[in-house]
C-alpha cells in the first residue's frame, strides 16, 4: 500500500511531504521541479515511492508555480529568486536534505550550491552548468516545429498536447493521462529561461561538490546525451543513462527504473553531513 501525500505550505510556498512512520535514511529529500510545471510532477509516482522506501520525501512548487505565491508577478521571477524559493522550503524541513532536481529544477540546485552545500544532489536531464543555447540551436533547428510550441507555450501559455508529449515522453501516452498533464501545464518565467540561457549560468569553481550523480533519459528530445555528458563532466558527477526513457523521467512508462536507482546510489554513496 502507497503512504499517502500530504499538502502543506510555508508562508509562500507550496510543500507536498510523503514520510515512512520510522525513516531509514538520515536526510530527507527534497525534491525540485522544472519549468513549465510543479511540485505536482513529483506526487503521482516518486514521494510515496521514496517514502514507502524509508525517506521522508518532500516536494515544492517554486514561487509562481502550482499553488505557491506569486503567479502574477511569474514573468519577472529568475532563477535568483528560485534558489530564495529552494532556501524557504529547506527552512520548512529544518534540516538539510538531499537535493533531486528536474530540468530547470536541475539548474535551480546547480545555483544554491554556489553558497550553500547539502548531503548530496542528484540530477535529471538537467540544465547543464553551459546552458540552454546549444539545446536552444538543437532544437531550433533539428525540430523547428517542437521549438516554436515550446516558445508559445513559454510566451503564451499556448501550446498542444503532442507537442508535450514529443517534449517530454518518450513513447505514447494514453489520452487521459496526456490531457491531465497538458492540463497541469503553466507558462514559465522569461527571465528565468534567459539566466539559464546566458545571464545566470552556474559558477562551477564557486560552487559545493557533494556527491552528485547525472541521470540522463535515452530518449530525451530537450537536452541530448552529449550536452548532458559535458555537463555532468564539468561538476564532476557520472552520467547514468537511463535506456528507453524521455525527459520526465519521473513521470514516463520506466520511472520505477529511475527510482530505483536513486534508492540504490543514495544507500551506497556516502552522503556528507
Amino acid at each position: 500500500m502507497q503512504l499517502g501525500v500530504r499538502r502543506e505550505a510555508t508562508h509562500r510556498l507550496e510543500v507536498f511531504e510523503s514520510r515512512p512512520e520510522a525513516a531509514t535514511f538520515p536526510h530527507p529529500l527534497l525534491f525540485v521541479h522544472g519549468a513549465f510545471s510543479a511540485a505536482w510532477c513529483w506526487t503521482e509516482h516518486f514521494l510515496p515511492y521514496f517514502a514507502e522506501a524509508g525517506f521522508d520525501s518532500y516536494a515544492v512548487s517554486l514561487r509562481g508555480h502550482g499553488g505557491s505565491h506569486g503567479r502574477e508577478g511569474l514573468l519577472l521571477a529568475g532563477i535568483a529568486d528560485y534558489v530564495e524559493d529552494l532556501q524557504e522550503a529547506i527552512a520548512h524541513i529544518g534540516r538539510p536534505p538531499v537535493l533531486i532536481g528536474h530540468s530547470m529544477g536541475g539548474f535551480v540546485v546547480q545555483k544554491y550550491l554556489e553558497e550553500e552545500t547539502v548531503p548530496a544532489v542528484v540530477l535529471m536531464a538537467s540544465t547543464p552548468p553551459q546552458g540552454l543555447l546549444a539545446s536552444q540551436l538543437q532544437l531550433a533547428f533539428g525540430n523547428p516545429s517542437l521549438f516554436a510550441q515550446l516558445n508559445s507555450v513559454l510566451s503564451h501559455g499556448r501550446g498542444s498536447a503532442e507537442a508535450l508529449r514529443k517534449a517530454l515522453f518518450a513513447g505514447e501516452v494514453p489520452p487521459d493521462r496526456l490531457r491531465e498533464f497538458f492540463r497541469n501545464t503553466q507558462p514559465e518565467s522569461q527571465r528565468a529561461i534567459w539566466d539559464m540561457t546566458l545571464f545566470s549560468l552556474p559558477r562551477v569553481w564557486a560552487m559545493a561538490k557533494p556527491p552528485i550523480v547525472w541521470i540522463a533519459g535515452e530518449k530525451d528530445a530537450l537536452f541530448t546525451l552529449d550536452q548532458m555528458r559535458i555537463g555532468a563532466n564539468m561538476l564532476g558527477a557520472p552520467l547514468e543513462i537511463m535506456p528507453g526513457l524521455g525527459h520526465a523521467m519521473m513521470l514516463d512508462e520506466g520511472w520505477e527504473r529511475v527510482a530505483a536507482r536513486i534508492v540504490e546510489w543514495l544507500r551506497k554513496t556516502p552522503a556528507q553531513a
